[in-house]
């Protein structure tokens, strides 16, 4: 384990933990608006025009593109829990040396230090979907 004290590990689970609630709570949120937002384009039928249809594909895009970031986010949290509890948190997966605190403390879900985290944003950033 990362030279992390224990007092500091219960601290980033904890928040990790939490984190993981309020996401989860949030894409069940989501999905909820999603079927909401089927029933009404079900209720309207006919009566809606190509202007309404386009404002419902922007909604139905919006909320995809925010449902599908909290699930990344959830999967990063959950892989950070998975390395507490096998003991490698706060150990870069690339290149293995220690994250940091200042920088769990910032982004307790990190997996890679700054330098390893820089270097694939710059070797993966033309494959970056485009966003709302």
């Amino acid at each position: 384990m990362a030279s992390i004290k224990p007092s500091q590990l219960n601290d980033f689970k904890d928040r990790l933990t939490q984190r993981h609630g309020e996401l989860v709570e949030a894409i069940h949120e989501e999905l909820q608006r999603s079927e909401d937002k089927e029933r009404f384009l079900e209720l309207a039928g006919g009566v809606h025009d190509p202007g309404e249809e386009s404002v419902a594909d922007l909604l139905v895009d919006l909320n995809l593109t925010i449902t599908e970031g909290h699930v990344r986010d959830l999967a990063e949290i959950e892989d950070a829990l998975r390395r507490i509890d096998q003991g490698s948190y706060g150990i870069c997966i690339d290149c293995g040396i220690d994250i940091g605190v200042d920088r769990l403390d910032a982004y307790p879900s990190a997996a890679r230090c700054i330098d390893c985290q820089a270097k694939r944003e710059r070797l993966y950033a033309h494959e970056q979907k485009p966003t709302l």
